[in-house]
């Protein structure tokens, strides 16, 4: 096990800009949103113009790129795969730029993390992507025995504030059972048994609690009818359930610091909303503690909407009696990729093959 200092480059792609940082070991010496200049539609053909603008921005704060000793983007669409720290390999590569399971732009994070770090001839890493899979085949089983559940939801952030909280606790992951939600453009919730997450929603697809931005689970039969309603388009269905339903139907808000805006203002509108998504929140923190038989040291609430007391406040209110309940407000995306790859760079956990 090393006691050097570790240059860890972490790249986050958003839709209109790249995120990155860099880390020595685990402390952040810079970071830096970069805007997406060139609108182009088409996700691959903004690789080489975000790996230039990447590079360039190192190169002109005057850091010198040989000095980075492992290159960590944010995983994307993948195969579904268990937890950890996984060396990107051509096999990822070609499965990204394939969309083998879905095209979004976190697909792009290990695309240009591998560009970079082969060109410093470095290894380069992604850290618990969206497509974590660790839940029983229990929970993947429905009502239609040819439909099953996906694992699909904030794995790298749900991870990292267990360890958190394992830390802070003075215990190990692997010995506690927690319940972890992401509150966020999407809502996940998850039941994390010793270190796995053995169920959670599907926040994409549209399972549990509404979000700042999607609808949740509907009833199915109002579901039905909405989707044959004259006219509409199956794209034009996804948009509104994906993207416009949630707090911005409620609210008629475009971002999340918007409805913390609201809040402040004491909006009556707003806090009725609120009202609702803490409720739906909070059965399905009761829902994951009934898969974890009761057995819960722990509730986490973490996101950008946890940032908010009053929801945070009505949650906790609902959910106190199950377990204590911890709040890490936030995304802490890069902190999370940079803590995965030190570990693997430190010798405490060994890289994983994405092999398929």
């Amino acid at each position: 096990m090393s006691n050097r200092t570790f240059r860890i480059l972490v790249i986050n792609p958003l839709v209109h800009s790249t995120k990155i940082a860099i880390y020595e070991n685990d402390r952040n010496i810079f970071e830096q949103d970069i805007l997406l200049l060139e609108q182009e539609k088409d996700l691959y053909k903004q690789i080489d113009f975000r790996i230039t603008s990447v590079t360039e921005t190192i190169i002109d704060l005057g850091l010198n790129l040989s000095s980075i000793d492992a290159v960590c983007g944010r995983g994307g669409l993948l195969r579904p795969i268990s937890g950890g720290t996984y060396r990107i390999n051509d096999k990822m590569i070609s499965d990204l730029i394939n969309g083998i399971n879905g095209t979004h732009v976190s697909n792009l994070g290990a695309i240009i993390a591998y560009n970079i770090a082969n060109k410093l001839n470095v290894n380069a890493y992604i850290v618990d992507p969206v497509v974590v899979d660790e839940m029983t085949s229990l929970a993947k089983a429905t009502g239609r025995p040819e439909i099953k559940r996906k694992s699909i939801f904030h794995a790298l952030n749900q991870k990292f504030v267990a360890r958190e909280l394992a830390k802070q606790l003075d215990k190990k992951v692997e010995n506690l059972s927690m319940i972890v939600a992401h509150l966020d453009g999407g809502v996940t919730v998850g039941a994390h048994f010793h270190g796995k997450v053995i169920d959670v929603n599907n926040g994409l697809d549209g399972e549990g609690p509404f979000s700042f931005e999607r609808s949740g689970s509907l009833p199915n039969n109002e579901l039905i009818n909405l989707s044959v309603e004259a006219g509409r388009q199956m794209q034009q269905l996804k948009q509104k359930l994906i993207h416009q339903s949630g707090l911005k139907a409620y609210l008629r808000v475009n971002q999340i610091s918007d409805v913390i805006n609201l809040v402040q203002q004491k909006d009556t509108e707003t806090m009725e909303a609120l009202g609702i998504m803490a409720y739906q929140v909070a059965k399905e923190i009761g829902k994951m503690a009934a898969v974890l038989e009761g057995e819960v040291d722990a509730v986490i609430l973490t996101g950008n909407l946890a940032k908010m007391h009053y929801l945070n406040s009505r949650i906790i209110n609902k959910v106190s009696w199950i377990a204590d309940v911890f709040t890490f407000p936030g995304e802490n995306v890069l902190l999370a990729l940079a803590r995965g790859t030190l570990r693997v760079l430190e010798g405490k956990e060994q890289a994983k093959e994405y092999d398929f």
